[in-house]
């Protein structure tokens, strides 16, 4: 007799379906796994061993054969220690073949049959639904993140024996609910820094909302000192709240990625990583194919500080991202597709000293050396960000201005960028559908240009040699910032105004 246990491996950013076969035959007692696993599988069959006997259940004295199918899917974690134990259970009569049908199970067991949380639980609700399969068994700390998934039972399961109990109908457990995710209300005390924290900077603070509100790319330049770390912290608090498939997706990926058990990602990501970050860190790989932090961003903000720091290689590597929201990792024994739909904000000096047109202090670099780090920030890559901001230093009799009103404009900022959404919403049917995310031909068909706009941005690609990228570009923050102002057509002042942005 051959029994057969569901489980699903959680592989990149999908899943696929695992068959656990079990066999016994008579020959001396011992276990064997195959199935092209890893060495943590391996590892598995002297933790189910002993999570089956201190379980207070029978480990066949027989030699058993596990096989995960199919067998050319490399297959690794400790996911797979339930359904081998369930596999056994079953082929040794101690549970009906009819009791574990139409299930997923996986989870880790503990020497003594308790269940640990696992990697990728959404993967696994996911899969499930896409299957038709309705039951899922997980740890239960895993239970509340996978019951982010609709229309499936999750069972969180403590350990293998209240599983054993509850498949044999002695001692049921209940599904767990679908959490309420509970966003914040729109008046909320703001995230520090807010835009009130920041002295001056009225021009940079506009197009912080413009940004937010069209998830455009920015980056802001200036001395230091000059407030362009705040100012990219501020953005955190002004960007939109996430959507429910938001909250799905960034969770899942925190949880691929090893970073959360079973909690749930509610606020959009905010990554900073260092500048001596390796190319695989921030786009992800290594031998498993892990995401990297512009996976880690997805919905949220990656945050590059002094750009001109990181490695070439690193910045490079993000054009691809930036233009098509998702990152292809391939590997010789895998090829996994990570989304990678965030919004950039950079920042950086206008020279290595960082004092090229500050009127207090002067500049002591060569020319050499400005256009060198100048060149570090390559042309297609700053064709791929929308505004770039120049933030000058803050006078010192503006630093204790206590005049400002507690919140006054941060709460102006996140009305403005409401209103943006609103107008993006009613024009593209969708809650997280922005203008900087628009195709070329969707451009054609959701924004209409006056002859005079024509016109004036006709004479601005010619006179300031505007790539295609760049002009399209124009056109998407211009359209935010008509939005911003609830403004139905895009007028030439629209356009101006995007144009400074372009740095």
């Amino acid at each position: 007799m051959v029994s057969r246990v569901l489980t699903i491996a959680a592989i990149g950013f999908e899943g696929h379906l695992v068959e656990v076969e079990c066999d016994t035959s008579k020959s001396l007692p011992s276990l064997q796994i195959v199935g092209l696993g890893s060495k943590a599988i391996e590892e598995a069959k002297e933790r189910v061993r002993s999570a089956i006997s201190n379980s207070m259940l029978e480990f066949p004295k027989a030699k058993i054969t596990i096989n995960l199918a199919p067998a050319e899917l490399p297959k690794d974690g400790s996911a797979y220690d339930l359904p081998i134990a369930i596999a056994i259970l079953c082929v040794s009569g101690q549970l009906k073949q009819s009791e574990v049908n139409d299930s997923i199970f996986a989870g880790e067991l503990a020497l003594d049959g308790s269940l640990r949380p696992i990697k990728g639980s959404i993967n696994i609700a996911e899969m499930a639904k896409r299957l038709g399969i309705s039951k899922v068994f997980v740890p239960i700390k895993n239970a509340y993140q996978a019951s982010l998934v609709d229309s499936i039972d999750i069972i969180g399961v403590k350990s293998l024996k209240e599983l054993f109990l509850h498949l044999k109908n002695e001692a049921k457990i209940n599904p767990t609910g679908q959490p309420s995710i509970i966003a914040n209300p729109d008046n909320q005390i703001p995230y520090h820094p807010c835009l009130d924290d920041i002295r001056g900077q009225s021009a940079a603070k506009r197009a912080l909302i413009i940004a937010a509100a069209g998830h455009h790319n920015i980056l802001l330049t200036g001395p230091p000192g000059s407030g362009k770390t705040m100012l990219a912290k501020a953005l955190s608090g002004l960007m939109p709240k996430l959507t429910t498939d938001e909250v799905i997706a960034a969770t899942k990926i925190y949880s691929i990625a090893g970073l959360i058990d079973g909690e749930i990602i509610e606020q959009r990501p905010f990554r900073s990583p260092h500048h001596t970050s390796s190319p695989i860190s921030i786009i992800g790989g290594g031998s498993q194919a892990r995401p990297g932090e512009i996976s880690l961003a997805h919905t949220g903000v990656l945050f590059l500080d002094e750009m001109p720091e990181y490695p070439r290689s690193v910045l490079e590597s993000l054009r691809q991202p930036l233009e098509d929201r998702k990152i292809n990792i391939s590997r010789a024994n895998a090829h996994v597709v990570y989304p990678s739909d965030f919004m950039l904000i950079g920042t950086m000096n206008p020279c290595p000293c960082g004092h090229l047109g500050d009127p207090l202090k002067e500049c002591v670099c060569t020319t050499t050396q400005i256009d060198s780090y100048s060149k570090r920030l390559s042309g297609p890559l700053r064709d791929r960000i929308d505004m770039t901001i120049n933030v000058s230093r803050v006078p010192s009799d503006e630093l204790f201005n206590d005049n400002v009103s507690s919140f006054e404009q941060h709460n102006n900022g996140l009305e403005l960028i409401k209103n943006g959404l609103t107008f993006q919403q009613l024009r593209y049917g969708s809650s997280h559908k922005y203008n900087s995310s628009l195709s070329n031909s969707e451009i054609k068909k959701y924004v209409v240009l006056s002859p005079q706009v024509k016109s004036l941005l006709s004479v601005a690609a010619n006179k300031l040699n505007l790539s295609a990228r760049s002009y399209f570009k124009i056109i998407k923050v211009a359209r935010t910032i008509a939005d911003i102002s609830s403004s139905i057509d895009i007028t030439p002042e629209h356009i101006s105004e995007a144009l400074h942005y372009r740095g």
